[in-house]
């Protein structure tokens, strides 16, 4: 008796660690992504024409605080650079997972209904995967481009777009040769009279709901400052003295720069407020200007996560900030992009999120068509799109000194680009090209592809352009 009483006492404690096992695997498979009442959110920051001139990226003249903050949280991509340094067209690419071509993705007009019909679009994967897609502000350059596909509900924008001004003597500034307003504008208004100001306003309204509803979600918030015309709330412009204001130093164009290398042509598309262009004047206020418009943008940005950390989302929810391409401000007396400039192509990239190391810079080279694979590898979404030309970035965010791809490929209007570690080089097809020594040469001052010490390297970029992006892809990725 007592030996049947020690059996049954021995069966019982092997039962309870069954059941202990049972439950630990349990909780371990409930902190998984792919389960299903555990899936990570994606809240997806897009800012137009935002150059890597903020405190997180060592710039201490700009004041961005709140993406200051958000960049403590997680991985800041020091050199993330788009395929198209232009707003319709790097969009399309980001958001398919396509690269540009002769005939594709071209220009702002761009569309992917056109230039790639039925392609898979990013958000797509996302909702065709159970996620909740909503659209804020500007994402695609066309709001209609691929909705009902990427979308779970119609795509929203402010009924005031960003060429909206708001002082009453801007309407002064308009007509003539197709000029749409003032260059800049100081309205002394609350955030949300301009079209920014409601894009976050709704974007919050949508957090809440969606807490609320406790579905999966990837929420497209894009904000439409810093882009032309410089228009943002006169609180945001006193933020800096304009007398501490510095301008660019090399305000010529690169010596032995091509024919082929021009500025932008859009900032000829609003009044100059009788200020005489490229003068001190003209680079101090617009620069100005382009200042108290992130800075506006970034309050909006910080309102979002603030939200997002008061209903308790951030802990599942990746978030990852990117600007559309770059921007020159007055360098070489350029204003804007649409050109093959380290300028123009290099953009912010921060992500956030449930596994991600804070406080961690990455200077391994990226671009934005990689960011459709990465975030449905780090959310467990096995992507449907099989023609996706861009690399996770995921193993990055784990170990940011990785080897990886060894250049960046891009293209605008006559020409191509590639950047690698040390060099930007560009062909144009008037046979021209250029190439600057990024270490050396960070302001790209001096074009050295004549130079006959470095005929060598040009042979070499010449040949990567041709050879294309996969043949300098990470070995693990081939």
């Amino acid at each position: 008796m007592r030996r049947y009483r020690r059996d049954y006492s021995y069966r019982r404690h092997y039962s309870w660690l069954i059941y202990i096992a049972i439950a630990l695997m349990m909780a371990g498979c409930t902190d998984s992504p792919n389960d299903k009442q555990k899936q990570y959110n994606v809240l997806f920051i897009a800012v137009d024409d935002l150059r890597p001139e903020l405190g997180c990226y060592d710039h201490d003249w700009i004041l961005s605080p709140n993406i200051d903050k958000l960049a403590e949280s997680g991985m800041v991509f020091n050199r993330a650079y788009c395929q198209v340094p232009v707003c319709g067209a790097s969009r399309a690419s980001l958001m398919t997972g396509l690269r540009p071509t002769p005939t594709r993705f071209l220009n702002f007009k761009t569309y992917v209904d056109q230039d790639a019909q039925g392609a898979r679009t990013l958000p797509q994967e996302f909702k065709d995967n159970g996620y909740y897609c909503i659209s804020n502000g500007k994402i695609f350059h066309h709001k209609e481009d691929a909705a009902e596909r990427s979308w779970s509900e119609p795509p929203w924008r402010p009924y005031l777009d960003h060429l909206i001004f708001l002082n009453p003597e801007s309407i002064t500034m308009v007509g003539g040769k197709g000029i749409r307003g003032p260059v800049f504008e100081s309205a002394d208004v609350p955030d949300n009279a301009y079209g920014d100001g409601m894009v976050a306003d709704k974007t919050i309204k949508d957090l809440r709901k969606l807490e609320k509803e406790g579905k999966p979600f990837f929420l497209a918030c894009g904000f439409s400052k810093p882009h032309l015309p410089f228009y943002a709330p006169k609180k945001y412009w006193d933020l800096y003295d304009p007398a501490e204001i510095i301008v660019a130093d090399n305000q010529y164009k690169p010596i032995n720069a091509p024919v082929a290398l021009r500025g932008s042509g859009e900032i000829n598309m609003y009044h100059n407020r009788n200020i005489e262009y490229n003068s001190d004047e003209w680079h101090r206020k617009l620069r100005h200007g382009y200042y108290a418009c992130v800075s506006y943008v970034d309050a909006q940005i910080g309102r979002v996560i603030e939200t997002l950390d008061e209903l308790g989302l951030s802990e599942n929810t990746i978030v990852i900030l990117w600007g559309d391409h770059g921007w020159h401000l007055g360098e070489h007396n350029f204003w804007g992009k649409h050109n093959l400039m380290s300028l123009a192509t290099n953009s912010p990239m921060i992500v956030t999120g449930p596994g991600i190391e804070a406080g961690q810079k990455c200077n391994r080279l990226v671009e934005f068509v990689d960011i459709y694979s990465s975030l449905c590898d780090l959310v467990g979404i096995n992507y449907q799109n099989k023609e996706l030309q861009g690399t996770s970035f995921k193993p990055l965010l784990s170990d940011p000194h990785l080897q990886w791809k060894e250049a960046v490929f891009f293209r605008f209007g006559p020409g191509d680009g590639v950047i690698t570690d040390r060099y930007n080089y560009a062909e144009f097809n008037n046979g021209e090209n250029m190439l600057y020594d990024l270490q050396n040469d960070l302001a790209e001052n001096i074009n050295i592809s004549g130079s006959a010490e470095h005929r060598e390297i040009v042979e070499q970029l010449s040949q990567m352009l041709t050879d294309g992006w996969q043949g300098v892809l990470p070995k693990d990725s081939k």
